[in-house]
């Protein structure tokens, strides 16, 4: 890679299938600015005619959970009862 690309920012690129509702992680490209990098992943990551919307994101703005701080961040939700189906009734003739 020359020392060029490696000065420009990096994006991550999300591909939304024609057959899916999610967009879902392609892979990163180097580009200038986002209307390059949408270029770019087009160019990159749909020439087989596969998707049909593209999102890229600077690298740099996305704010991930640690694995270290699995425990303590999805924890709390452990505490809302309300949220497992536990208090209905389920009909004795429903097959589960």
């Amino acid at each position: 890679m020359s020392k060029k690309i490696k000065h420009l920012p990096l994006w991550e690129v999300f591909i939304r299938s024609k057959r899916g509702l999610d967009h879902k992680h392609a892979g990163s490209i180097h580009a200038a600015d986002g209307e390059q990098a949408l270029q770019y992943a087009r160019d990159t990551y749909t020439r087989r005619n596969e998707g049909c919307s593209i999102w890229v994101a600077k690298s740099a703005d996305i704010i991930a959970s640690r694995p270290e701080d699995s425990a303590s961040f999805f924890d709390p939700a452990g505490d809302k009862v309300y949220r497992h189906p536990t208090f209905y009734d389920v009909p004795d003739d429903l097959k589960l």
